[in-house]
Order: C-alpha cells, then structure tokens, then sequence
C-alpha cells in the first residue's frame, strides 16, 4: 500500500473520531483544569464566598460589587509564592488580577466548605 492510501485512511479515521468525540462531549461540562492555578481555582469558585468586614469596607472605597469580585478571582493568577500552602486545615491565597487598570490583590481564605475574602487591595 502506497504511503498516500496510508495517509488517507489515516486522516479519515482521525477525523471521524474528532466528530465522534465532539458529538458525545458537546453536552457534557467538561473542563481541562490540569494546571494548579487553575485548579485550585476552580476549587475556590465551587465554595461559597464570605465577605469579611475589611474587604466589604474595601469594596465600598473601590466601588466594587461582589460579582466584580466572582470575575476577579476567576480570571485571576494564583501567586503561590506568597501564599500559605503548606497549612492541613485552611489554606490561605494570593490572587492578582487587573482592574481598571490598576492592579488588584484578593487574599483568601479557602476551607473545606467555606471561602472568605479577607482583604482586597488596589496597588
């Protein structure tokens, strides 16, 4: 068999499973969340948030709401550097994000059923 028949049955069969997986992945909520950024927040947007007072005071003098802050953190990059990992029981974060062309820093606290946003800081 020639190289080209090869190539052509090759790329047939490849594309016809491209179409099957499309078709049975189409209504599905799947999600490539491999990185730990990403991971760890899709894990902080499945949990409620909590306000604390300092970050609702802050929002006020920033003139955010809390759906401002939803996009925030899940556009955000975890700074993993600054962050308190290492901790068994709740695990404190440093997300950075942009806003208003200002540079943002969310500090969360991530539980097991709980998040809490205790401060939010424009540089």
């Amino acid at each position: 068999m020639k190289f080209i028949h090869r190539l052509g049955y090759y790329l047939g069969g490849f594309s016809l499973g491209l179409i099957l997986l499309a078709f049975f992945l189409s209504g599905k909520k799947t999600s490539c969340d491999y990185g730990p950024n990403a991971r760890t927040i899709k894990n902080i947007n499945i949990k409620k948030h909590f306000f604390s007072e300092t970050s609702l005071a802050n929002m006020n003098t920033y003139g955010i709401d809390s759906l401002e802050v939803e996009r925030l953190i899940r556009t955000g990059d975890v700074n993993f550097s600054e962050s308190e990992t290492e901790k068994d029981s709740c695990k404190r974060y440093l997300i950075e994000n942009e806003l208003k062309d200002s540079d943002i820093e969310l500090w969360l606290t991530n539980c097991d059923s709980l998040v809490t946003i205790e401060s939010l800081n424009l540089k």
